[in-house]
Order: C-alpha cells, then structure tokens, then sequence
C-alpha cells in the first residue's frame, strides 16, 4: 500500500465518512477557497492508480468509492511508522512514548490489561 499525501489523506476521510461520490459532489464537502475541479479529479485519479479508490461509470462520469477502509489504513500506516521508525518493535514505539511523558503509567497499565484481556 503506497503513502499517501496530506491532501490525499484528507480525501480519502470524505471518502470514509460519505461513502461513493462524484468529483463535484467530493468538490462540495471543501469550504473556500474549494479546490479547482480539475485538480481534485486529478487527486482521485491518483488515489485511484494507488489502489485506494475505485468507480461505476456511469456514461461519460464516474463515482468513485473507497476501496480501503480507515481502519485498514490506520493499521497498515503504523505498521509503516513502526517498521520504519522503530525497527519494527512496538516495545520500542511504547517506551518512546513513556521517555517523551507522550502515555502516562495510568494508560499504560490500560493498554496492559487490555492486551490481557484479548481472547487467545
């Protein structure tokens, strides 16, 4: 699964909360200044050819869908953060976290009664 941009991100989250749209009705869920038509078809066709989107056709236009759901992606993109950043070692990723105060001992120990109580 290839990155995504910002802009490709964004996107993508209308996508996920809206469901299938046309490029004009993806162009209405922007506030001012929205993005010129052209410019976002040119995003979608991006997302598309990365396998993110997909589409109906119907006549001469096209409503695109999301192929990829925002819980696949979130995962997909820590699983990269995690690999690239943190050799791949989610210990390493948690004890950055405690050595930048960014999870206090309370939500560690949540997170560790959680992970506890996962059906095996």
């Amino acid at each position: 699964m290839k990155q995504l941009t910002a802009k490709e991100e964004k996107i993508m989250g209308i996508f996920w909360e809206k469901g299938a749209l046309f490029v004009k009705q993806l162009m209405e869920e922007f506030e001012e200044p929205k993005p010129h038509y052209n410019t976002l078809s040119t995003f979608v066709r991006s997302l598309e050819e990365k396998g993110y989107i997909g589409y109906n056709a119907y006549g001469n236009t096209y409503q695109y869908y999301a192929l990829v759901s925002k819980e696949d992606y979130h995962q997909k993109t820590l699983k990269n953060v995690v690999a690239k950043y943190f050799d791949n070692s989610y210990t390493r990723l948690v004890s950055a976290m405690i050595e930048e105060e960014d999870i206090s001992i309370d939500e560690l120990q949540n997170l560790i009664q959680q992970v506890k109580n996962q059906p095996k």
